[in-house]
């Protein structure tokens, strides 16, 4: 199992005084949207989002997220550069798939699995998704399908196959729509939008455990408190990020759950499964409630972008950042500091490589915007859009300055 999703708690730190709503939070490490990715083996980036999670005081758990990543190499999303990890496949559990119920049939309507290719990373990803409306509207984690160049989902209670596309994302708050293509008539999840659930409410996390689709597992378990936080782990295509006012169960969630429902004892989904914590005796699984989940959809369905939604799929550049772009940076061995930031790759037929640009060259301009710094480049082009032609600026591993003109493609999910 990939290492980037064991359970590890750590000392909780003294719970911050807040106005409102009171905020509960332990230091856990959560397995990445539970889904399971396989088959990777390295990555280049795109040097585009560059998201990082709040820091661990604004709350006291680091907690795996529940994608499933099988045969996972350990290499970054490309996003930021390589990141670091180990060859695994998938969350640390302390159940599997076989060991776990099946879903009802009841629990079954509205429940798709998603399978996201991440071309960059060379690897898949598997998690689960909700059923909105009949002509296919999917709702699932960002982490699902972050880094994803193609998603398939397959409709649990038919088998029907779909590609699908990202019609908008919240990677703060760990949320996805989806749109399938030419679907029609599909039974749609039935969903408790009171927000009444109450500690010691019994509650089921469904959703395609260990990523393997067909019929659903379920993990029983009662609410253990509400309005938690937790900072999730980092892992290869998905961030640390730090996500609030989540339920806290008792329900053994696993990896390749990310994005599937939990329901209350009516069967009615009031939450997104989107974490577990699960290490020794200890197995906590969290979600984000249905009603702010829908709260974040209507958002995206509006097309309504902002510094947490992004509709749609992102302006794609086709480089690799290296590590030590974090501000100005060697363009060659010995030589002084130069502005800018050193490109360690070049996607194969991006619009950098299309543009001339190579590995070890330093991006100094974008779109008229000097670039000092990877953030700053992140930055600059996140304003941008897809299609966009815009003129970019590089010093060559000669040192000769460069410019030429590029048109941005679609780079994968956020």
């Amino acid at each position: 199992m990939d290492t980037a999703d064991r359970a590890e708690e750590a000392p909780a730190p003294a719970e911050p005084a807040g106005a409102g709503k009171r905020r509960h939070g332990r230091l856990i490490v959560m397995s990445s949207a539970l889904a399971v990715a396989l088959a990777a083996t390295s990555a280049f980036g795109i040097a585009a989002s560059g998201a990082t999670g709040s820091s661990a005081a604004a709350a006291s758990a680091v907690v795996p997220q529940l994608h499933t990543a099988l045969g996972r190499s350990g290499f970054g999303s490309g996003y930021d550069g390589y990141g670091t990890g180990s060859p695994g496949q998938g969350a640390n559990s302390s159940a599997t798939a076989s060991t776990l119920a099946s879903a009802t049939t009841a629990q079954e309507v509205g429940v798709v699995d998603i399978t996201s290719e991440l071309t960059y990373d060379q690897a898949e990803s598997a998690g689960t998704g909700l059923v909105l409306t009949s002509s296919g509207e999917i709702l699932t984690n960002n982490h699902v399908v972050e880094g994803a160049t193609s998603i398939s989902v397959t409709v649990v209670s038919t088998g029907q196959a779909y590609t699908a596309v990202v019609v908008g994302t919240d990677a703060t708050d760990d949320i996805a729509v989806l749109q399938l293509s030419n679907a029609a008539g599909l039974a749609t999840a039935s969903l408790d939008t009171t927000g009444d659930l109450a500690v010691g409410d019994a509650v089921t996390g469904v959703g395609n455990a260990g990523g393997t689709g067909g019929t659903p597992s379920a993990s029983p378990g009662t609410v253990t408190a509400l309005e938690q936080t937790i900072t999730t782990q980092a892992e290869q295509t998905a961030a640390s990020e730090t996500l609030n006012g989540l339920i806290e169960m008792d329900a053994d969630i696993q990896a390749g759950d990310s994005g599937g429902p939990l329901f209350d004892a009516q069967d009615q989904v009031v939450g997104i499964d989107t974490a577990a914590e699960q290490g020794g005796s200890t197995v906590a699984g969290y979600a984000i409630p249905i009603e702010d989940a829908l709260g974040i959809v209507s958002q995206i369905e509006s097309g309504q972008a902002s510094s947490t939604v992004t509709i749609g799929y992102p302006a794609f550049l086709g480089v690799e950042v290296g590590a030590a772009s974090a501000g100005s940076v060697y363009g060659s061995a010995g030589a002084a500091p130069t502005a800018g930031v050193t490109i360690a790759g070049v996607v194969d037929g991006g619009p950098a490589e299309n543009a001339g640009i190579i590995a070890g060259d330093t991006i100094t301009m974008l779109n008229g915007v000097a670039i000092s710094s990877a953030s700053g480049l992140t930055a600059t082009l996140g304003a941008l859009t897809p299609g966009q032609t815009v003129g970019i600026s590089w010093t060559d591993t000669s040192g000769a300055a460069r410019s030429a003109d590029l048109t941005l493609t679609a780079g994968p999910a956020d």
